[in-house]
C-alpha cells in the first residue's frame, strides 16, 4: 500500500486513505507537535502518519531539513505554514484531513524558488501545487481550529483510520534488491524469527539437526545398498532408490542449515546505519540461492519419484507389464522426475521468490509469501498425492483380484500377500508424513495474517509504526506446529530403508564387509596357478574351440568314459589330486597347436599321422588303461565309438568347475 501511495498524486492518496477507513488498521491519537520548525503555530497537535507518509515526527523532521535555510532566511511568509501543513497537519476529529490551498503553495514556491536553486534544493514532486484544492485560505482554516480546540478538551481525541503496515526504519532494505514484507516493498522480516524466542529457536535448530542426521543415515544406507548390487532393484521398485537419493539431499541441506545457523538465512545487522538483522530474500545471496535450489528441487523431485513409483506398480499390476517393458520407459520417467522440478526451480529464481528460513537456517519458498506457498508448494504436493493415491489403490485392487480369482500355489499366494503388505506399509509410511506436512502448510497459510497482526501490535511502539486497530483475534504460532512440519518433511525419506531392509540386505552387507578377505585369499591362490606357464598359455585359446584332451602317452578324444574314469581316479587317490590337475593342465596344453594368427587350435600331440581313424577304437597302452575300462563290455565300447563318430570333439566334464573358479578369481584379481 505504501508503494501505491508514493506513485499516485497526493490528493488521490488522501482520498484512498479516507475511503479505506472502514477496513481499519490503526487507531491514532492526537499527539503534541515536537517539530522545531512547526512550533508557535495556531495549532499544537498533529497526527502520524502525515500526508507525506512519514510514520513519526522524527522521520518528518529528517525530511524537512533541506528547507531549514529557506525558512531561516524567511524567503516567504507562506513557506513555513505550507510545510507544516504537510509534515505536521492539524489533528481534526475522526481523521478528517485538512489540505492546504493551492494559492498558499504557489506563493511559497514563487517566493523561494531562486533561493532553493541557490542551495541546490528542488521542489518535491509530491508537493506540486496542482495537487491541492483550488482555494485561497490560510492554513489552518477556522473550522479546523474549532475542531482542534474541541479535540484538545478531550484527552486524548482518537482518530480512527486504516494505514496498513508501515515498514520500520530498522527493517528497510535497499530498493534494488526487490525485498517485500507484508505487502510493503523494500522491507524484510526481522531476524531472529519474529514469532519465537531465542531459546525456542535454539531448541528447534538442534531438533532439526538430529532428525536430519537420522534421515541422512537412512537414505544413505538405502543408496549404498543399491550400489552393492545394482541389478537387485529393478523396475517397478527402482524409483525407490531415486526417491531415497532425493531425500538424502534434502536432509543434507537441513544438516548444513543446522551447521550454518543464521549466517545464510539472515542479513547481518548494521547498527551504524540503524539497520537490524533481516531475513535474506531474492538471489543476491549466492549461498542462500544454492541451498534453495537444492532443497526445493529435490523436495519436488522426491514427490514426483513417488508418483512414478505408483505408476510402475500400476503398470506391473493392471496391464501386467514386465520389468523389461517398464524399463523401456525409464527415459520418460527421468525426464519427468528431473524436468518438472527443474522448471519450477527456474521459475522461482526468475520471480525472485527465495526466502531465508531463520528457524532451520536454510532457504526455501513460501515462508512469508502466501501466494508462492500456495502455487509452488501446496499445489504440486497435493497433485502428487492425488495422482499417486489413485494409481496405488488401482494397483492394489488389481493385485487382490489376481489373488482371489486366479488359483495359485500356497507359496505363491503367500508371496503375493507379502508383496501387497509391503506396498501398503511403504505407502502409509510415506503418505502419513506427507499429509501432515500439507496440513501444517494449510494451517500456516490460514493463520499467518493473524500472527502478523499480533506481531505488529506487539512491536508497533518499539518500531514507531501504526499499531493495529479493531483486532478481532490475536494469536501466536505454536512451536510444536513448526517442529512437526520439519520432522515430517524429513521423515518422509525414511520409509525407503524399510523397503530395502531384509535378510538379503544383511547378507549382502556381510559379504561386502567380510568377502574381501576371502576373495583376496582366493585371488592369491589363483595367482599361483596363473604363474604356471601351461595355464597362462591356455588362457589364450578360443572359447568356442572344442577341447581334445590327451591321455598319458596316447592321443584320444574327450569322451564321457574318459571323463568318468579320470574322475574315479581322482576319487581313488585324493592326496595326489593337485598333481593330477597339474598334469591334466599340461596335457591340455599339449593338445593345442598355435597357428600363425596366434590362436591355439586342437591338434594331436604326436602329429597328424598318429590320429585315430574314424570309426576305429583308440589304442590304449598298459599305463593309461584304467580299471574302469575293464568293467565295460563290448556293447558299451561300440556305443562309445558311435558317440565319438557322431561328435568330432566333446567338452570334458571334469575340471569345469575348477576352471570357472579360477577364471572368476582371475577376473576379480
Amino acid at each position: 500500500m505504501v508503494g501505491f501511495w508514493l506513485f499516485l498524486p497526493l490528493i488521490t492518496a488522501c482520498v484512498a486513505i479516507y475511503m479505506e477507513a472502514a477496513e481499519s488498521h490503526s487507531t491514532f491519537t492526537c499527539e503534541p507537535i515536537t517539530l522545531r520548525m512547526c512550533q508557535d503555530l495556531p495549532y499544537n497537535t498533529t497526527f502520524m502518519p502525515n500526508l507525506l507518509n512519514h510514520y513519526d515526527q522524527q522521520t518528518a523532521a529528517l525530511a524537512m531539513e533541506p528547507f531549514h535555510p529557506m525558512v531561516n532566511l524567511q524567503c516567504s511568509p507562506d513557506l513555513r505554514p505550507f510545510l507544516c501543513a504537510l509534515y505536521a497537519p492539524v489533528c481534526t476529529e475522526y481523521g478528517r484531513m485538512s489540505l492546504p490551498c493551492r494559492r498558499l503553495c504557489l506563493h511559497a514556491k514563487q517566493d523561494c524558488y531562486k533561493l532553493m536553486d541557490m542551495f541546490g534544493v528542488s521542489w518535491p514532486e509530491e508537493m506540486e501545487c496542482n495537487r491541492f484544492p483550488d482555494c485561497d485560505e490560510p492554513y489552518p482554516r477556522a473550522v479546523d481550529l474549532l475542531t482542534s480546540a474541541d479535540s484538545t478538551d478531550e484527552s486524548p481525541m482518537s482518530v480512527q483510520r486504516d494505514y496498513g503496515f508501515w515498514c520500520p526504519r530498522e527493517l528497510k532494505i535497499e530498493p534494488d534488491l526487490g525485498y517485500t514484507f507484508l505487502g510493503v516493498r523494500d522491507c524484510s522480516p526481522p531476524c531472529p524469527n519474529m514469532y519465537f524466542r531465542r531459546d525456542e529457536l535454539s531448541f528447534a535448530r538442534y531438533f532439526i539437526g538430529v532428525v536430519s542426521i537420522v534421515c541422512l543415515s537412512a537414505t544413505l544406507f538405502t543408496f549404498l545398498t543399491f550400489l552393492i548390487d545394482v541389478t537387485r532393484f529393478r523396475y517397478p521398485e527402482r524409483p525407490i532408490i531415486f526417491y531415497a537419493v532425493c531425500y538424502m539431499m534434502v536432509s543434507l541441506v537441513f544438516f548444513l542449515g543446522f551447521l550454518l545457523e543464521d549466517r545464510v538465512a539472515c542479513n547481518a545487522a548494521r547498527p551504524g546505519h540503524y539497520k537490524a538483522s533481516t531475513v535474506t530474500q531474492g538471489s543476491h545471496n549466492k549461498a542462500c540461492t544454492l541451498l534453495f535450489m537444492v532443497l526445493y528441487f529435490f523436495t519436488m523431485a522426491g514427490s514426483v519419484w513417488w508418483v512414478i513409483l505408483t505408476i510402475t506398480w500400476f503398470l506391473a499390476a493392471v496391464p501386467k507389464w514386465g520389468s523389461e517393458a517398464i524399463e523401456k520407459k525409464a527415459l520418460l520417467f527421468h525426464a519427468s522426475a528431473w524436468g518438472v522440478p527443474g522448471a519450477l526451480t527456474v521459475t522461482l529464481l526468475a520471480m525472485n521468490k527465495i526466502e531465508g528460513d531463520n528457524v532451520s537456517g536454510v532457504c526455501f519458498v513460501g515462508l512469508y509469501d502466501v501466494d508462492a506457498l500456495r502455487w509452488f508448494v501446496l499445489a504440486p504436493l497435493c497433485l502428487d498425492v492425488l495422482v499417486g493415491v489413485s494409481l496405488l489403490l488401482a494397483g492394489i485392487v488389481a493385485l487382490n483380484r489376481v489373488r482371489m480369482e486366479i488359483p495359485l500355489e500356497k507359496e505363491n499366494q503367500d508371496k503375493l500377500v507379502k508383496f501387497m503388505i509391503r506396498i501398503g506399509v511403504f505407502s502409509v509410511l510415506y503418505l502419513v508424513p506427507l499429509l501432515v506436512v500439507i496440513g501444517c502448510y494449510f494451517y500456516e497459510q490460514s493463520y499467518r495474517p493473524v500472527w502478523q497482526t499480533t506481531w505488529v501490535g506487539e512491536r508497533c511502539r518499539e518500531y514507531h509504526i501504526p499499531c493495529p486497530f479493531q483486532v478481532e483475534q490475536t494469536s501466536r504460532p505454536d512451536l510444536v506446529l513448526f517442529l512437526m512440519k520439519y520432522l515430517m518433511t524429513l521423515v518422509v525419506g525414511i520409509p525407503s530403508v524399510f523397503w530395502v531392509g531384509s535378510k538379503k540386505t544383511c547378507f549382502e552387507w556381510a559379504s561386502f564387509f567380510h568377502g574381501r578377505r576371502r576373495k583376496d585369499s582366493a585371488v592369491n591362490e589363483s595367482r599361483q596357478v596363473l604363474q604356471e606357464p601351461d595355464f597362462a598359455q591356455s588362457l589364450l585359446r578360443d572359447p568356442n574351440t572344442p577341447i581334445i584332451r590327451k591321455s598319458r602317452g596316447t592321443s584320444t578324444q574327450g569322451t564321457s568314459t574318459h571323463a568318468s574314469s579320470t574322475h574315479l581316479a581322482m576319487l581313488d587317490d585324493p592326496p595326489s589330486r593337485a598333481g593330477s590337475v597339474h598334469s591334466k593342465i599340461s596335457s591340455y596344453h599339449g593338445s593345442l597347436h598355435r597357428s600363425r594368427d596366434g590362436r591355439y587350435t586342437p591338434c594331436s600331440y604326436r602329429g597328424v599321422e598318429e590320429r585315430v581313424p574314424h570309426g576305429s577304437m583308440p589304442r590304449l597302452n598298459d599305463q593309461s588303461r584304467h580299471s574302469s575300462m575293464h568293467r565295460l563290455d563290448s556293447q558299451s565300447r561300440h556305443s562309445s565309438v558311435r558317440d565319438l563318430s557322431a561328435a568330432p570333439a566333446a567338452h570334458i566334464t571334469h575340471g569345469t568347475s575348477m576352471n570357472r573358479v579360477i577364471e572368476e578369481d582371475g577376473a576379480s584379481a
